[in-house]
């Protein structure tokens, strides 16, 4: 079989396969989440900054406290799921289904990094959400605190930063259609935290039914592109199987929504964005392909300034997408076009990572 098609038929297979598994075993985890009624028993009423949200509980006070989070879970659990099972195959049947096409994505070169990221973020984010639900912690309505949260991320990245400035040698950035920009491997590795604290931020984009499926949805997808043209067909493979597994998320996460990715999904997939993008030589067009996570942080800092300086809003609310909500646009039309602006950015960074 011709090497590339192998390729390709990998990464296809792998991101149908997992998607197809997400969705059979959901209504367990949704039977799961409803029985144990794994919601938070009472709705945020103050801001990051100390401050009342009445527009935030005008529109989503009662889901808060009737829908269930930990949604997350299908998309990382599945994900390590598929990734040992096909190790494990690829263990006991060397060369099964053929010698040129081989399921196992688990590679040192590509893959080991990312994976580490998504399962510790992601448990992490899974004791974050049950210290929600519980009401439990000093953050608002229960859970880890801003700083907490903030250190987690920091060793997560640290860890990254010295892989790559370490074991891979990593001391520069690319710069598309450019090449190359040594800046070197202390640097690099701080760098990498910067970017993990970066990403990390635009979690804030789970805010709406559907809205943080489809755009990260877009972004995996898009890095899988990349990481395939580069010839990193495991890591195309990892992006897949993840972007597979969040489109079986956003089937039931749609309006109205059955669960809510909470902490373990977002932090684990901010945390494994981050990642990818350096493995992928692509750190530079991650604020382009990760555009909307960039635009929701971005708003949820000129708020804090403009009230910290200024003494006044410049949005109805924070994140963005919740000053569109007071303003009264409908849910399912702010989603959907932060969908499309996703995909034009996601579009556009590959395009532009592609020149070089």
């Amino acid at each position: 079989m011709d090497p590339v098609a192998a390729d390709a038929i990998k990464v296809f297979f792998l991101t149908a396969f997992a998607s197809a598994l997400a969705v059979l075993w959901t209504p367990a985890l949704t039977d799961f989440l409803y029985r144990h009624k794994l919601w938070r028993k009472s709705a945020r009423t103050k801001s990051i900054d100390g401050r009342n949200v009445e527009i935030f509980n005008k529109f989503h006070s009662k889901k808060e406290v009737s829908v269930p989070r930990f949604g997350g879970l299908l998309i990382w659990a599945t994900t390590l799921f598929v990734a040992l099972i096909f190790w494990i195959i690829s263990m006991i049947f060397s060369g099964f289904p053929s010698e040129n096409l081989d399921f196992n994505f688990l590679s040192r070169e590509e893959t080991w990094l990312p994976m580490f990221a998504l399962v510790i973020a992601a448990i992490v984010g899974l004791w974050d959400d049950i210290t929600q639900i519980k009401g439990k912690g000093k953050y608002i309505a229960g859970g880890l605190t801003f700083w907490q949260r903030f250190v987690t991320v920091f060793i997560i990245g640290l860890i990254a930063g010295l892989w790559f400035s370490v074991k891979l040698g990593a001391d520069a950035i690319h710069i598309p259609g450019n090449g190359d920009f040594v800046i070197g491997g202390f640097l690099f590795a701080a760098f990498t935290v910067i970017v993990m604290l970066a990403c990390w931020s635009g979690g804030v984009i789970d805010g709406l039914d559907g809205l943080a499926g489809g755009s990260f949805a877009s972004m995996f997808v898009a890095f899988g592109i990349i990481a395939f043209a580069d010839g990193q067909t495991n890591l195309a493979a990892f992006c897949g199987v993840i972007a597979g597994t969040i489109l079986s998320f956003l089937w039931f996460n749609i309006p109205p929504a059955r669960f809510y990715m909470g902490e373990t999904g977002s932090l684990a997939l901010t945390s494994t964005l981050a990642v990818v993008a350096f493995l992928t030589d692509s750190v530079l067009v991650l604020p382009i392909i990760g555009g909307l996570l960039v635009i929701e942080s971005g708003s949820v800092i000129i708020q804090l300034l403009s009230k910290k300086f200024l003494g006044k809003k410049i949005f109805m609310s924070t994140p963005i997408h919740h000053h569109f909500q007071a303003k009264g646009w409908p849910e399912a039309k702010i989603v959907m076009r932060f969908w499309i602006i996703g995909i034009v950015f996601a579009i556009v960074g590959v395009a532009i990572r592609l020149l070089g």
